[in-house]
């Protein structure tokens, strides 16, 4: 089965005991679709001595847990987000949903530039048109077509009085 959440990738936990806990992703069991997380899914295994070297007792690992109860976390944005598949320069990558930027490590330094550039951008635009409407001004937009308004009322004010004109 084909997985979108590879070895590496830094993971959200989105349901069970460990809910909003983050971590990296040790392994992947595709043919379970399981995967093995840093730090999260912490279960005692009780084991017994195998020789008279070995010690037996109780040690904490972490277990596998399904694939489909974590999202991986953007590099750029840093938001838990599905993952999406687009071609870039004939390979197939996996890209954030969100952002836009791709989540495959060799292409990660490329978007990261280009993604923040669009956030940026966008938090521009969105800082610039509050600041104007809460200073009572108005866009490039809504200035044409005030003036163009304006000069078509004097343009019909002009014909009506000289048609009232030629009538005296």
């Amino acid at each position: 089965m084909k997985m979108t959440v590879k070895s590496g990738d830094n993971v959200l936990v989105i349901t069970g005991k460990d809910k909003g806990k983050t971590g990296k992703v040790t392994a992947v069991y595709a043919d379970e679709n399981k995967v093995l997380i840093d730090n999260v899914n912490i279960v005692s295994k009780h084991q017994k001595p195998k020789s008279q070297q070995d010690k037996g007792g109780i040690f904490k690992r972490p277990a596998p847990i399904e694939a489909s109860n974590v999202l991986v976390v953007c590099p750029v944005c840093n938001k838990a987000t599905r993952v999406a598949h687009k071609e870039i320069d004939g390979k197939k990558v996996r890209v954030c949903k969100k952002c836009g930027a791709s989540l495959d490590k060799e292409y990660v330094k490329q978007t990261k530039k280009e993604a923040k550039k669009t956030i940026k951008a966008s938090d521009l635009k969105g800082a610039n048109l509050k600041a104007a409407s809460s200073e009572g001004k108005t866009s490039k937009k809504a200035d044409e077509a005030k003036t163009e308004k304006k000069v078509a009322s004097k343009t019909t004010t002009t014909k009506k009085s000289t048609a009232k004109k030629e009538t005296k």
